[in-house]
């Protein structure tokens, strides 16, 4: 029984979030672009919410690249550069001990602001709300992973999750086996990790993906205005 609900979270529930993770976002924004937004109550709190959204932001992002390159580089480009397993967990701890503490740092004065301000908890979603607060959670489950790493500096444990990642994007039927044995923390970790994912194009973390790109090569345009009071917008002579 432990096998099939071992499959099931880590070898199966993996592309349901991804999938969900990918179609919902581009539905999304086809059919609601105007949703497509993080929303915001910065007049409400304001030197709390930078503090928290700093804090928060550059923590998650330090995070989220440490994950993508830690555990989606191929063990042989690290081999080859000889970095050991050891090495490369500890690198992990530390930076990823600072970064984690930055972010649930940032999160928790989110959290606060979102939970105990009446005019922010006016104006906040129940999704909102939920999203932070698991973020929060994961951040957590994230830090409290750091004990059982600690007590593993040879890189065994990097490496089962190393190959677990690599073989859900590589379709490897045998994916979850890897993840078997880990520390109830890091399946959490895992799982909650995935949820996020499926919850994802539900929620305004859909800003994450968002760049402003576009300005880049969008025509300028003059704001021209006329003796009446009105004003009118004009594209430049070519």
């Amino acid at each position: 029984m432990s096998d099939f609900f071992n499959s099931l979270l880590f070898g199966i529930y993996p592309y349901i979030a991804l999938v969900v993770l990918i179609l919902g976002s581009i539905i999304r924004y086809d059919r609601e672009p105007y949703t497509w937004r993080s929303g915001s109550s910065q007049l409400l709190r304001r030197r709390q919410l930078i503090w928290g959204s700093v804090l928060f932001h550059l923590g998650v992002l330090f995070i989220f690249a440490g994950h993508l390159v830690g555990l989606l580089t191929p063990i042989v480009i690290f081999d080859t550069l000889g970095i050991s397993h050891s090495a490369k967990q500890t690198l992990a701890v530390v930076a990823g001990g600072i970064a984690g503490t930055m972010a649930i740092v940032g999160a928790t004065f989110l959290v606060h602001r979102r939970l105990f301000d009446p005019r922010v908890r006016a104006s906040s979603s129940t999704t909102d709300t939920l999203i932070i607060i698991l973020l929060w959670v994961q951040l957590f489950l994230g830090l409290s992973t750091i004990p059982t790493s600690l007590a593993h500096l040879d890189g065994h444990e990097m490496v089962k999750f190393m190959n677990w990642a690599q073989g859900i994007f590589t379709f490897n039927p045998e994916a979850a086996s890897y993840v078997a044995d880990a520390a109830l923390v890091f399946k959490l970790h895992l799982f909650l990790g995935l949820t996020i994912f499926l919850l994802f194009p539900f929620t305004r973390l859909v800003h994450m993906l968002s760049a402003p790109v576009r300005y880049l090569w969008r025509p300028g345009y003059q704001v021209v205005r006329q003796r009446n009071g009105s004003s009118v917008n004009r594209a430049p002579a070519e």
